[in-house]
Formats: structure tokens, C-alpha cells, sequence
């Protein structure tokens, strides 16, 4: 009999777990891995069939009562036969007690609903490429978010995330292959968007603003970063004004997830909330 057993992933499991997500249209960052293995270590199950690697998932905590689940893949030739359930099952078990939060893509939503998962919104992958040379609105200034005292950076990402996640954050906005920019007001935290390349469209997020002209400001200068690259962006359709800019600046939506959670949606501020950070862990 074939044996099958779950472990914690290790960093090297989890780069492989980022190709994998690839393979399904994903379009993880090239780095992500990095950044996902700072968020939480222990917080990657892997799934192996006599010693080689079969599915995965992602169960990452956050503070004491939120975790978001991510990653739940399974080999494609391997579909069908349980792994995938059990690995589901061991990942949730870490997450017990907690209201836990899931990026749903369309064909896995049903199962999801079984599982305990609501749906709350509908994020959208905008893609295309983004016009560049578009000035912020008078009074703001755009600054590399390294430059910034990194407990103002965290303070501002809280408004729009239920959880601290400071290992998270400093890890995804300074890893080498991205871009982050914070925008300024009088001296006031007002926007900050992280770019990362992929292999294919380069992905915008977290992209958080006061104004949708502030939103098209940090996403003209990342673009401009590469302007012959697309960029990509999830955006939640909870926020109204996200759509229409995504939109005015000529993106074409290409891919589909539901924001799910066990539990009640987060308090957080959606006027805001222009793109996810990322589909694989909030």
C-alpha cells in the first residue's frame, strides 16, 4: 500500500508549492515564497505519496484569533483519490477556533460552502498595461516605503487587514524584485502599493489609498518601473471605486476568486481597499 503522509512544508517545499500555483494561472511572485515563509513557518502542510510531494496547502495564523488558508492544490494526476481532502483536513485543524479566510476560485466555491466558507465579495484580476507618467493629486508626494519608519507602514496596512502581520509585511515590501511605495500626505500615511514580478504580468498588491487618484498615481509609478511589462491587480468588488479605476486605466479582467471566511467578514476599511495583497494569504 502506497503511504501517504502530511508534514510542515519546508522553504524549499514552499517555492515548489508557488510552481504549482503557477501551473494552475496563479501567477505568484517570483519571490513570494520569502515572504509567505516569514509570515508564519509552520503554517505549510505538505502532503507526500511514498516520500514525493502530492498536495499542499496553506494555513497561516495570524494574531490569536484570524488564520487565512491558501495553496490547496493537488497534483493533477493524483485528483480524485483523497489526498487533497486530508491534507484540507489537517490544514484546517490548525486552524480551529479561528474565523479563517480563503481566496475561492469559482470552481471550488460549492465545495468551499460545504466547508463552512460565506462569501463576502468577488475580487477581479485586472491586467493590461498601465499608463504611466500620471502625476499624484497636488499635495501628495509618493516615497519609497524603505525610507519610512516601518511602524508607520504597519499601522496603515491594519486599517485594511483584521490582523498584525508585521513579519509578513517587512519581508513583501522589502525582498529584492519589488517595488513599494508609500504615498504621503502632510506627513500622513495616505497609500502604499507593493509591486513584485511574476512570470508574466508583473502583480500590484496590497494597493491601499485614500482617493482613487492617489490609487492611479502609485499604479502609473510602479508601472513605470517596466513599462513595456503588464500589471496585474486583484480587486475587490466591495469597493466600487477599485472597479472603475481598474477599468479607466484601460485593465481587462482575466481571472475570478471569491473572498470567503468562516466567520463574520472583518471590519475593514474597503473604501480603501483597491487590491488585495495577495490571493494565497490575504
Amino acid at each position: 500500500m502506497p503511504t501517504f503522509e502530511i508534514t510542515t512544508a519546508s522553504a524549499d517545499d514552499i517555492r515548489m508549492m508557488a510552481d504549482w500555483a503557477h501551473a494552475e494561472g496563479w501567477n505568484p511572485g517570483l519571490t513570494d515564497g520569502q515572504a509567505f515563509f516569514a509570515a508564519d513557518p509552520c503554517g505549510f502542510l505538505i502532503g507526500r505519496l511514498d516520500g514525493v510531494p502530492a498536495s499542499c496547502v496553506s494555513v497561516v495564523r495570524y494574531g490569536s484569533g484570524f488564520g487565512f488558508l491558501g495553496f490547496y492544490l493537488t497534483r493533477p494526476e493524483l485528483r480524485g483519490q483523497g489526498y487533497g481532502s486530508r491534507t484540507w483536513a489537517a490544514g484546517t485543524a490548525r486552524l480551529a477556533g479561528r474565523n479563517t479566510g480563503l481566496d475561492g476560485v469559482v470552481e471550488q466555491q460549492p465545495n468551499y460552502r460545504k466547508s463552512g466558507f460565506r462569501p463576502v465579495w468577488t475580487n477581479l484580476r485586472y491586467e493590461g498595461l498601465a499608463p504611466v507618467g500620471v502625476a499624484p493629486p497636488a499635495g501628495v508626494t509618493l516615497v519609497d516605503a524603505r525610507t519610512l519608519p516601518f511602524d508607520r507602514v504597519t499601522a496603515y496596512d491594519r486599517l485594511f487587514f483584521p490582523e498584525q502581520r508585521d513579519s509578513f509585511l517587512a519581508a513583501w515590501t522589502t525582498t529584492p524584485g519589488r517595488t513599494a511605495l508609500v504615498a504621503l500626505s502632510e506627513g500622513e500615511v495616505r497609500g502604499l502599493a507593493v509591486l513584485r514580478a511574476c512570470r508574466t504580468s508583473s502583480r500590484i498588491g496590497p494597493l491601499y489609498a485614500a482617493t482613487p487618484e492617489i490609487a492611479r498615481a502609485l499604479v502609473s509609478a510602479l508601472a513605470a518601473t517596466d513599462p513595456s511589462t503588464p500589471v496585474a491587480v486583484d480587486v475587490p468588488d466591495v469597493n466600487p471605486a477599485a472597479v472603475r479605476l481598474a477599468e479607466q486605466l484601460g485593465l481587462t479582467p482575466s481571472f475570478e476568486t471569491a473572498r470567503m471566511y468562516t466567520g463574520p467578514a472583518p471590519d475593514v476599511d474597503h473604501t480603501g481597499l483597491f487590491g488585495i495583497t495577495s490571493l494565497e494569504l490575504g
